[in-house]
């Protein structure tokens, strides 16, 4: 029997090789259950204690995630340390606010697992999990999180900018940024509705109090008092939602009518017309943002992922391989 043509051969290796890089590719919602069954138990663990211990783990984490994902996907860039000789992104300007707890809640949680199942579960699965699991636990909605994440092997802080939504843009460079990245007007309001939970810093918006009209005077007034020696104290914050700043509820888009939004970027959503009418369907039916906000989340927890051998699992989540 004659031996089969060379370009057949080559045919079945492409092929078994491309199998077996779309099976490492898959994600599921059981990814780990083979290879690490304590997976589900460690980070509940792990995610429970970090938020009892310290309330604001929850608002942080959140903010962390979307910190990942928006600019260029939800790798666990936002995780690495500077260098001397590298600057990452979570040195870059506008991620200087990020609070510590949410990184402490991943290196606990990594910790955690690489003593059950070295080398196995993703820095950038950890975040995705923890983000939801928190969100859940102040009343929020639950969504699932398909894993199988890989982490990148890179992070700069230059790679970040004009990628991620600041309190000075305008409504147009907000939607168009988020445009630029596959989310549309309603899911972009979707997902700012995550400002019911947490806090911004005072520099974010006091230079505002004065001459916007926006704010509701009594409100504004409060904000000066509470924001006056901001200055000499720049952690000095304020709830994004004064009303339930530790519950997940739609009491963020029924501030926004009153003046009660904190930001200038919050009161673009009431003020313009492409955005006003689903801040208005939010206000009125929380099971409506709360499936729209899962939804949305749950697209960008996928959003332009690592998967098979273009990422790795990193052995430590602040570090490359």
């Amino acid at each position: 029997m004659a031996p089969p043509p060379p370009s057949l051969l080559l045919v079945v290796l492409f092929l078994l090789s491309s199998t077996a890089l779309l099976s490492e590719s898959r994600l599921s919602l059981d990814y780990y259950s083979k290879t690490c069954p304590s997976f589900n138990k460690i980070m509940q663990e792990a995610i429970t204690d970090k938020q009892i211990n310290n309330p604001t783990t929850a608002a942080g984490t959140l903010r962390l995630l979307f910190h990942d994902c928006l600019p260029n996907g939800c790798d666990g860039s936002i995780l690495i340390s500077s260098t001397p000789f590298n600057k990452a992104e979570r040195d870059a300007d506008i991620n200087l606010s990020l609070p510590g707890d949410p990184f402490d809640l991943i290196v606990r949680a990594k910790t955690a697992l690489e003593l059950s199942c070295p080398n196995t579960v993703s820095c950038s699965d950890i975040l995705a999990v923890a983000t939801r699991d928190l969100v859940t636990m102040l009343g929020g909605p639950y969504y699932k999180v398909f894993l199988g994440r890989k982490d990148s092997r890179s992070s700069q802080a230059s790679s970040i900018e004009e990628k991620l939504p600041k309190p000075t843009m305008s409504m147009s460079q907000i939607i168009n940024l988020f445009a630029a990245s596959g989310f549309n007007v309603q899911e972009m309001v979707a997902l700012s509705g995550a400002h019911t939970i947490g806090f911004s810093h005072c520099k974010e918006f006091s230079s505002n109090l004065g001459n916007n009209t926006h704010y509701n005077p009594r409100f504004a007034q409060a904000l000066k008092q509470a924001c006056s020696g901001y200055p000499k104290n720049p952690t000095l914050s304020v709830f994004n939602d004064i009303m339930s700043p530790n519950k997940f509820d739609n009491l963020y888009y029924q501030n926004l009518p009153k003046g009660l939004g904190l930001l200038e970027s919050d009161h673009g959503l009431y003020n313009d017309p492409r955005t006003k009418p689903f801040v208005e369907l939010y206000a009125k039916d929380q099971n409506k943002f709360f499936r729209d906000f899962a939804r949305a989340m749950q697209k960008l927890s996928v959003y332009r992922i690592k998967t098979g051998r273009r990422g790795e699992i990193r052995r430590r989540c602040d570090a490359v391989n």
